[in-house]
């Protein structure tokens, strides 16, 4: 059961105690936008004294400080259509506080049994927030035009480091064509290869548009191709092919698993087959999960020699591979057992519940 305030004097007591209680300045105005009653916060903050106030005209406060555009059509047009308003910002240039971005709350007060109305005005100063805003706009552009610098820069660091390795893989390829000793070309042709592999991914990083991860998939497809189409002669036709998920991976681990790629790769195409073998193929798969990840390379060709895998032990391309495969944090297996298979895989230690 609710109790009603005993007089009228109690209930402006009571009201103008709300008011001054309130943090945000406050205006309580007639029909005709004089003022009724203003919160303590109203006079603090726009430094004006009760008798320069109360029972002014709005307009007229401050030498005309609230003669605003913007506030009067929210009292003459807004109000009286919608009888409420919220966060209605203005922009203005106070006397006593300087530039001001001012957000208005206004409502209409309609009583039964009066054809009387007021408008409570309340003002929430948003300077500061608007500022922090501006600032946080420009620092966001900045940010935006510095890394847009950045990525220009790294795509012509892409693109001068994809024409130096080419260049340095024609002039290897050059040098293997001059050269008598048949040793010395078979080293250059190993280093053109190796020097190919880094230019794919360099080149793949370039039409990604990115430098952070790239799909392996793709990445090992291409470089396969590659390798396929430099080395594979018509004499020995090989099926040479890549399986791999959607994995995303660092490009810096990309560059490492390209390259032991490419050595497995060369290697296969060089020794699995000495003499011409119907159906040969080479299976390179990819799997990743988040952070794990497995590669194995497959061919069907003689596997072990005895207790020798040809061309995977003792050459620079094993000391290559192993080095990666280190780097990598992985391990590796190697299996001569119908064909060659080495698997490369990378699997975190699960993480102990410490509660169990």
């Amino acid at each position: 059961m609710t109790r009603s305030i005993p007089g009228i004097e109690d209930a402006q007591t009571l009201a103008q105690a709300i008011v001054d209680t309130i943090h945000e300045p406050l205006l309580v105005l007639d029909a005709n936008f004089v003022v009724l009653g203003a919160s303590r916060s109203f006079y603090e903050i726009f430094q004006v004294a009760p008798r320069q106030t109360m029972g002014r005209l709005l307009y007229d406060l401050g030498d005309g400080q609230w003669n605003i555009p913007a506030l009067r059509v929210l009292l003459e047009t807004i109000i009286p259509e919608h009888t409420a308003m919220d966060g209605f910002e203005v922009e203005h240039d106070f006397p006593s506080l300087g530039q001001r971005t001012m957000l208005l709350n206004a409502r209409m007060v309609v009583y039964e049994t009066s054809p009387n109305s007021t408008i409570l005005l309340a003002f929430t100063d948003i300077t500061a927030r608007r500022v922090i805003e501006r600032e946080k706009e420009d620092l966001l552009e900045r940010t935006e035009e510095l890394l847009n610098q950045k990525q220009v820069l790294l795509q012509e660091m892409q693109h001068r480091v994809a024409n130096s390795l080419q260049i340095i893989a024609s002039i290897l390829m050059l040098k293997a064509r001059a050269v008598t000793s048949e040793e010395i070309r078979f080293h250059l042709k190993d280093a053109h290869q190796r020097v190919l592999s880094v230019a794919q991914v360099q080149s793949h990083l370039h039409a990604s548009g990115g430098v952070d991860k790239i799909e392996v998939g793709v990445y090992l497809t291409k470089l396969c191709a590659s390798l396929g189409a430099s080395m594979i002669g018509e004499d020995q036709p090989i099926d040479l092919r890549v399986t791999a998920d959607h994995g995303m991976i660092g490009s810096d681990k990309a560059v490492s698993i390209g390259l032991i790629v490419t050595e497995l790769v060369i290697n296969a195409i060089k020794y699995a087959f000495p003499t011409p073998t119907a159906n040969a193929r080479i299976a390179v798969t990819f799997v990743s999960d988040e952070d794990d990840w497995s590669l194995s390379v497959f061919d069907n060709g003689v596997g072990k020699v005895g207790e020798t895998a040809p061309g995977l032990v003792g050459g620079l391309g094993t000391v290559i591979v192993q080095a990666l495969v280190k780097q990598l944090d992985a391990r590796m297996i190697v299996d001569g057992v119908g064909g060659m298979r080495v698997a490369i895989s990378r699997i975190r230690a699960p993480k102990l519940d410490k509660a169990a």
